[in-house]
Order: C-alpha cells, then sequence, then structure tokens
C-alpha cells in the first residue's frame, strides 16, 4: 500500500477512528490493531512476503532473549551469529543473491548454459532492508548489553511492522520505539493536527514535487546521449531534488502518520543540500541509516584494531562501499558508496591540514562567502556521485560523466531550464525559511491567523489534486 494511493486514503482515517475508539487504557487492544493494520498495509503489496517478516521477527525475539539467557561467550555468539545468518541470509537471497551470480558469470565470461550455476531474478520484498537493520539492531544491541531483551511478544512484533516507517525507514532502534508500544497514549488534537499538517507537506514534495520531477529526469536518462554538457548537469540537479522530496516526503507522512497514533519516529533528513561538507551531508541525508552503519560497521570494525592512518581509511571504505551496496545490488550504487568514502577521506585530510595551520577569518563578510562556498562545493560533490544513483548501469553513467566534463556546447538549453520548477522552488524556500521547524506548516499554528491557516492547506490540497505527476512508488521502496 502506498502512501499515495486512494485505499491509504481510506486506510489511514480507518485505523485512526477505530485505535481511539478502543481507548487510551486499552494498550493490548490498541497493540493488537496496530499490528493487524501493519500487516494488512504490507500484505496490501504482496501478502506472501507476510511470513518472511514474522519469522525474521520471531528469529530476533527469541534469539536476543537466548542471548541474555546464556551463561557463556560462546552461547551468546552462537545466538548472535544465528540471528546474523539468518538475517543477512535471507537479504542475500533476496536481493543480492542475483547481483553476486552475475556478476560472477561475467567475471569468467560464462553463460548459463554451459555452466551449472543458473540466475534467477527474485522479487525484492518491500522494506527487506529496513526491517533487517531494525531487527539486527536489536540481537547486537542485546548482545552487547547496551538493553536487555522485551519479553512482550506482541509489542515486538509491532515495533518491527509498526506501518508509518515499515517499508522505507526511519530505522528505529529499540531502546527508542519499543517502550512507546508499552506505554499509555494519550489522544492529543493538537498532536492530530501536527501529523495531518505534516502529512500534506509530505504530500506535496512527494506528489506534486518530486512525481513532476521524475518525469524530466526521465527524459534526460533515457537518452542521454542527446543532451550536452549544462544540460546533464541540470538533470543531475533535478534528480537530486527529485529523490530529496521522494523520500523526505516519505518521511514527512510517515512521521505524520505515526504521531496520530501518539508516537514519535526520528527525523530522517535535515536540509542535506545546506551541508557544508561531505560528512555534515551524511549527518542530515537519511540520518538513520548513515547512524546505522556508523553504529555498527564503522565502529565495531576500529575497535579491535589499531587507530592508524590505514585502518580508519580502511573503515570508512568498508563503510560506505556497504551503503552503496544496501541501497542495490548493482556496481553502480557501490561505485556511488567508494566516492563518498573517498570524499570523506580527503575531506579528513583537507581539516586536519586547516586545524593545524589555525586559519581564522574574523571579517563576517569572509566568514559567509567562506561558508556559501563550502555549500556549493558540496552540493556539487554529491550531484557528481549521484549520477551513479540513477544510471541503470555503469556505462551509462560514465557516458553522462564525460559528456559533462567534455563541456559540450548545449543547443537547446534554453528550452530544457523552461521546465516547470516552481514547485521546488517553493519547496526550497519554505524549508530554508523554516529550518528550525521539523516542517514548513508549524510555523502556521503560532504566526498566521485561522483562516489564513486553512486557506494555506487548501491551496496545498489543490495543488496536490491538481499539478500532481503520474502516480509512481516512492524511489527508496526498492532498496
Amino acid at each position: 500500500m502506498l502512501f499515495n494511493s486512494f485505499e491509504y486514503a481510506i486506510f489511514l482515517p480507518l485505523a485512526f477512528f477505530l485505535y481511539w475508539l478502543i481507548g487510551s487504557n486499552k494498550i493490548r487492544l490498541q497493540n493488537i490493531l496496530i499490528l493487524f493494520g501493519s500487516y494488512l498495509f504490507y500484505g496490501f503489496w504482496d501478502w506472501r512476503f507476510l511470513i518472511l517478516i514474522f519469522l525474521s521477527s520471531i528469529v530476533d525475539y527469541f534469539a536476543a532473549q537466548k542471548i541474555y539467557e546464556a551463561n557463556s561467550p560462546e552461547k551468546k555468539k552462537f545466538y548472535l551469529y544465528f540471528s546474523l545468518i539468518w538475517n543477512l541470509g535471507v537479504l542475500f537471497a533476496f536481493k543480492y543473491f542475483y547481483f553476486f551470480t552475475d556478476s560472477f558469470l561475467e567475471l569468467f565470461n560464462l553463460s548459463e548454459e554451459k555452466h551449472f550455476i543458473t540466475t534467477i531474478n527474485i522479487v525484492l520484498p518491500v522494506g527487506l532492508s529496513f526491517y533487517t537493520f531494525q531487527t539486527l539492531s536489536y540481537t547486537i544491541d542485546v548482545f552487547k548489553n547496551k538493553i536487555k531483551p522485551t519479553s512482550h511478544l506482541l509489542e515486538f512484533l509491532c515495533y518491527v511492522s509498526f506501518f508509518p516507517q515499515l517499508v522505507a525507514g526511519p530505522i528505529e532502534r529499540t531502546s527508542f520505539l519499543l517502550p512507546q508500544f508499552l506505554k499509555k497514549r494519550n489522544f492529543s488534537i493538537q498532536e492530530s493536527k501536527e501529523g495531518l499538517r505534516q502529512i500534506l507537506w509530505g504530500l506535496f514534495k512527494k506528489i506534486v514535487v518530486a512525481d513532476n520531477l521524475g518525469i524530466a529526469v526521465n527524459t534526460f536518462f533515457d537518452n542521454p546521449s542527446n543532451y550536452q554538457s549544462w544540460e546533464l548537469v541540470y538533470a543531475l540537479v533535478l534528480f537530486y531534488f527529485q529523490i530529496y522530496a521522494d523520500f523526505s516526503g516519505y518521511a514527512d507522512i510517515a512521521l505524520g502518520s505515526a504521531k496520530l497514533f501518539g508516537f514519535k519516529l526520528n527525523i530522517n533528513f535535515k536540509l542535506p543540500h545546506f551541508a557544508v561538507s561531505i560528512p555534515d551531508f551524511w549527518r542530515r541525508w537519511n540520518i538513520t541509516v548513515s547512524q546505522w552503519f556508523r553504529d555498527y560497521v564503522h565502529i565495531p570494525f576500529l575497535q579491535n584494531r589499531k587507530k592508524t592512518i590505514f585502518n580508519r581509511r580502511l573503515a570508512i571504505i568498508l563503510t560506505f562501499g556497504l551503503i552503496g551496496l544496501w541501497h542495490g545490488a548493482e556496481w553502480t550504487f557501490i561505485i556511488f558508496g567508494l566516492i563518498h568514502a573517498v570524499y570523506m577521506i580527503l575531506y579528513q585530510v583537507y581539516y586536519k591540514n586547516v586545524k593545524t595551520k589555525s586559519q581564522k577569518l574574523s571579517n563576517p563578510i569572509f566568514q559567509k562567502i567562506k561558508h556559501l562556498s563550502a555549500i556549493g562545493l558540496s552540493f556539487s560533490l554529491v550531484i557528481l556521485s549521484i549520477v551513479f544513483f540513477r544510471a541503470p548501469n555503469t556505462e551509462v553513467a560514465f557516458t553522462i560523466l564525460e559528456r559533462i566534463f567534455k563541456f559540450i556546447p548545449d543547443t537547446n538549453f534554453e528550452s530544457i531550464i523552461k521546465l516547470n520548477i516552481g514547485f521546488l522552488i517553493l519547496m526550497l524556500l519554505l524549508e530554508l525559511f523554516t529550518q528550525k521547524k521539523e516542517y514548513p506548516f508549524q510555523l502556521l499554528e503560532k504566526k498566521v491567523p485561522q483562516v489564513v491557516r486553512w486557506t494555506i492547506y487548501y491551496v496545498f490540497v489543490y495543488f496536490i489534486i491538481r499539478y500532481g505527476g503520474p502516480k509512481e512508488s516512492f524511489i527508496y521502496f526498492q532498496f
């Protein structure tokens, strides 16, 4: 079920009405409704994969208990490895098996007819990478004695399958989300209004901005050889904002939907296009995924090793290589991750040299210029790397980069630039001037009269209905 679908427009208010009709004092019944609704939400896409998410939940629920009860380090490791093998095994089978076998055959120039290995295209369950990482963090944290395992199976099943963040995050830690299922949730008119406003903002970003940008982006990438240098740069900029509006729009709808039921989720985006460096970009972009790889890959890799420059660089390459691979089973995504690893290493080298020189700009004008230059450089580096995020294969990606850096004159750029990007500009301006808020509509509550507020809301509803692009799945569903 898509957030931007007619089915969700029926499902959400119905679930909301039944949930609060049950009442705040009946927490268990509310949780049963959430679990049933979450499985209905997920099963609407393909009911056959419900067994997969249920089994993953059961495996990690009991594995965590066994880890906690084990009386020896060997037994603890055994149950942890069992959880890791199950989760990563499922992830590999559904997401990466075809990629690795196909790469193997291509590497040795083998064909399926001449070799015993056959490749099978398997349907990727929606949200597999997200809920797998969420359950993995649970067993790992229990193993490290950071948390105690829960004895509440129903609430744990809710934690894994909570429908607002099930299929595209944010990836929530057990210590943050699970306790919310165990405590009383009181109905709040204010929170409900906040949730509806955030859902409206998310729908605008997804349906009006992202889906319309997608039309233009597809035009460029379907035949990149027909376009010249600046046209392709323009296409990459549009794609960046397409995927930003798409994914952050999903996150806004997820956070808003959770608020309707008395839950709080973590913010996943903080205006990454205003980042002043690549490290700052990853602190702002898909935040919960970045933090997951930091806590469960980068830090553990360095814990038992000497903090040499080589090991630090290797940790960065490993972490970002895996971040790229997490996004998709294609070499393009791996290259995307490795490019950002190089960016991170170069930044560390640069920052170290600048810091040792202790250069300071006291003039406020120079400080502002430096700040804007840093934003421009970071954004440019992200745009160059994102070609591998969108191109169907490495050959197309390198073709696009080659045409860009040849600086071929553009013959039709004037007509291309006239593509309707007014809603994109509106989105960016609203987010820029309200960046201290979780989402722009929050500013209206105390600053704007009620009549004006409702007029603005109806205008955005009109935008969504009138100017919405073709209904598309959220891009991050494929990850």
